[in-house]
């Protein structure tokens, strides 16, 4: 009994050393479970970087494993080893993988340690350049007067834009056949030329084709009307009528259950200083993206908003009957 309490004082000290020196000169991985170049890689390249001096300079790398709705990607750091070098930056679907995917390896809610809400990314309802409607009552009313010719593109399964337009079908009570494409760009593409009728993406994506007029948007998928000024018109989808209609693309960062409660904090207290870095915020408005900044950037409160994302996610992707594997 002696040498088991022994044994259990030394690794508390061990434990303890190693979470005051972290992340001690170690290189830190963040997994992206998307592929290079998107939205979600782009905004972990500028997190990684504003957290390294919160860290003490540490070397942050990205680790691109995407597939099965982002499942993969998060399944690697749910296994990897609970010490804070391997960490998970994910958007949305970490909300959306309990349901999307099937025979998940782990569980969203508890396999995971919160570290923090990064930022929230708005969407909006465009359609192709030639479709006969100029605002979203004209849009509604062309929608009611063409129920089953609705071509309705995205990114493919589990991506934002088929969230969105889940939701969107969800809403109106109207059945669109989805068009699913290998990415928002080909989808993009398609829409510009007339061979999809409407796509519900991030302003990240669709903010250069509204500028050069090639696409018509109608909404915007957030609350509030957006400041900037190429969307500060935009209606939102709930004054056109849609009810608690209410879709942003966030971002959070997740350390493997088990990670010291030291390492934790410290890689959660990073994270805070990261978000009130001026050159973080400006490359986020860049992307479109607004900065987090409530009580979603504490642990608690991102496990919180998750759950609650789960919960609205969930009955939405059965009545679907969609997977992602």
């Amino acid at each position: 009994m002696k040498k088991l309490f022994a044994l259990t004082a030394i690794a508390a000290v061990v434990g303890g050393a190693h979470a005051q020196d972290f992340p001690g000169g170690k290189t830190i991985t963040m997994v992206v479970p998307f592929a290079a170049g998107g939205p979600t890689d782009r905004v972990a390249r500028d997190l990684a970087e504003a957290l390294r001096k919160p860290l003490g300079g540490a070397s942050i790398v990205i680790d691109n494993v995407p597939g099965a709705g982002s499942s993969i990607g998060a399944a690697k750091v749910a296994r990897a080893a609970p010490d804070g070098y391997t960490l998970l930056l994910n958007h949305i679907g970490m909300s959306t993988i309990p349901t999307l995917v099937r025979n998940v390896p782990f569980k969203v809610e508890t396999d995971f340690e919160y570290l923090g809400i990064v930022n929230d990314v708005p969407m909006t309802l465009i359609s192709r350049p030639t479709l006969q409607a100029n605002n979203y009552k004209e849009l509604f009313a062309w929608i009611a007067a063409n129920k089953g010719k609705i071509n309705l593109g995205n990114a493919g399964v589990g991506s934002a834009s088929h969230l969105c337009g889940l939701l969107f079908q969800s809403a109106t009570k109207t059945e669109m056949t989805p068009v699913p494409y290998k990415g928002t760009a080909p989808a993009i593409t398609d829409l510009i030329g007339g061979q999809i009728d409407l796509l519900c993406d991030q302003t990240t994506n669709t903010s250069p084709q509204i500028e050069s007029k090639k696409v018509k948007a109608f909404a915007v998928t957030t609350p509030q009307r957006l400041t900037t000024p190429l969307l500060k018109d935009l209606p939102t989808l709930q004054e056109a009528g849609l009810k608690d209609f209410q879709v942003t693309i966030w971002h959070g960062l997740y350390a493997p259950k088990g990670t010291p409660a030291a390492v934790t904090k410290k890689l959660n207290d990073a994270v805070k200083v990261a978000l009130k870095d001026p050159d973080f915020i400006k490359k986020q408005e860049g992307l479109g993206a607004v900065v987090a900044a409530d009580g979603r950037i504490e642990p608690e409160g991102h496990k919180k908003f998750v759950a609650a994302e789960i919960a609205k996610w969930s009955p939405i992707i059965k009545a679907a009957g969609v997977y992602a594997d």
